[in-house]
């Protein structure tokens, strides 16, 4: 294992670690307006939900060089404590890549990348009309983590209302998360795309699951059964009061039951039969 000593390597060294290492991360596509009202746009990825009552969102713009270390949404929410902030799709993807380039003030992005302004119901600054979904918010504080380049400014905002496109919503009324296809970004130039030929689920944990230390020795020390396959074997009540198997080929045709999130027949495949 490589270790790294915060205070050995450079920021540039410690933001590219960071940046592949906590991955993927969502994509906060801000709008905001300035006094004037000048309109601008950029992407964030230091970005993420951490309130549902009251529901607050928070995004980070990193300070830049010393002659001028703000980026415009920075500059703009401090005059007018107000973001639109759009979630970002695979249609739309390279749009918002080439709105993260460092345009001029008097550059407005939603016109470089061509994409819609609409009028916000609560805010001044515009909702972008392709996003799936977008949160009209208001700034509740701006929080600077440091002065020197690569220091991030917490800019914490609460949720007054949201937007959801009509075809984001599945036959339950509830959202489809495969029908959002939202990307995420990685490190470097990667991203990573949320859509149905990716998404799987992981049931919630029951809460009194017995936990993988109390499994059978035959199943912990099992030569087929990953950490995975334990986990969702041991996402039960109670052990069943039986003998089980520790045959190779039953560990495996359980093991195809628990690709399928099949639990109970992977189970039933485990106990020996008297």
């Amino acid at each position: 294992m490589k270790s790294f000593a915060a205070t050995d390597i450079s920021t540039y060294e410690m933001q590219d670690i960071m940046k592949y290492a906590i991955a993927p991360r969502p994509i906060a596509l801000a709008s905001t307006i300035d006094s004037e009202g000048n309109c601008n746009l950029s992407p964030f990825s230091f970005f993420n939900m951490f309130s549902a009552k009251p529901p607050i969102l928070i995004f980070s713009p990193l300070r830049q060089g010393k002659d001028d270390p703000n980026k415009d949404s920075l500059r703009n929410i401090l005059e007018v404590p107000e973001v639109v902030i759009g979630l970002v799709n695979f249609d739309i993807v390279q749009q918002i890549s080439l709105a993260s380039a460092p345009f001029g003030r008097e550059v407005n992005e939603f016109e470089k990348v061509d994409l819609t302004t609409l009028d916000a119901d609560l805010v001044k600054p515009k909702l972008i009309a392709e996003c799936p979904v977008n949160f009209e918010c208001k700034v509740l504080e701006v929080k600077a983590l440091g002065e020197n380049a690569g220091a991030g400014n917490l800019i914490i905002c609460e949720v007054l209302k949201v937007h959801v496109k009509d075809d984001c919503f599945g036959e339950d009324g509830k959202i489809d998360q495969a029908k959002l296809d939202l990307v995420a970004r990685l490190g470097g130039d990667w991203y990573s795309r949320n859509n149905d030929q990716n998404l799987f689920k992981v049931p919630r944990p029951n809460n009194q699951n017995i936990g993988i230390n109390n499994l059978p020795f035959e199943l912990r020390s099992s030569k087929v059964f990953t950490g995975n396959d334990l986990g969702m074997l041991a996402n039960i009540d109670a052990l069943p009061e039986a003998l089980f198997s520790s045959d190779v080929d039953h560990h495996k045709k359980a093991q195809n039951f628990l690709l399928q999130n099949r639990i109970e027949e992977a189970w039933e495949v485990l106990i020996l039969k008297s």
